[in-house]
């Protein structure tokens, strides 16, 4: 993650968010009297939101762990080579 003083940021600042809107890389910007924060995309911030919604389920994190147990058993559903056929057709 790159990091750049406020006023930095502020003279650049078309530029930095092209950066972390099309490289998907957050920017931490920092103050000399104040807190330091961190510029994100809207796109990723929903992910990172999502992601951590989903670690913090205990039910979903469960299913996720016996699906891969599952997986790695060779016990999984396995679909026909229709099914595989009808779904790359998508």
């Amino acid at each position: 993650m790159d990091t750049v003083s406020v006023n930095k940021f502020r003279d650049n600042l078309k530029n930095f968010v092209e950066q972390v809107v099309n490289q998907h890389m957050p920017i931490k910007v920092t103050r000399r009297a104040g807190e330091d924060f961190i510029v994100v995309s809207a796109d990723d911030w929903e992910r990172e939101q999502e992601t951590l919604y989903i670690l913090q389920n205990s039910d979903l994190m469960r299913q996720i762990s016996a699906s891969m147990d599952t997986h790695l058993g060779g016990d999984g559903y396995r679909p026909t080579a229709e099914e595989v056929d009808e779904i790359i057709g998508i």
